[in-house]
């Protein structure tokens, strides 16, 4: 069976929860592509998640559970959609 079509994993539960944009608890987290104190880059089951701020720190991390909790000034959350898989021409006419 080609790579491209063999079946996906079940995508993990996502929720987040902000509280008084001082705290954030993210579950269905996949990785996490990059950080610094003002920035937060995450791959979630539901596309990829940016999270802007200040004085950004990393209290737990848990990628086999999916958990991330995060705490500072957060300014914004903001989605990607995730990237479409297969062929380029799956994706334009499939």
């Amino acid at each position: 069976m080609p790579y491209d079509q063999m079946p996906k994993p079940p995508a993990r539960p996502h929720s987040l929860s902000l509280d008084g944009r001082e705290s954030l608890r993210v579950s269905g987290v996949d990785d996490v592509s990059g950080f610094d104190e003002n920035l937060i880059v995450l791959s979630t089951s539901q596309g990829d998640l940016t999270v802007r701020g200040a004085e950004l720190h990393i209290d737990r991390i848990d990628l086999e559970a999916g958990q991330l909790e995060v705490r500072g000034h957060i300014q914004e959350l903001r989605y990607d959609e995730p990237a479409k898989s297969g062929s380029l021409w799956s994706r334009l006419f499939g």
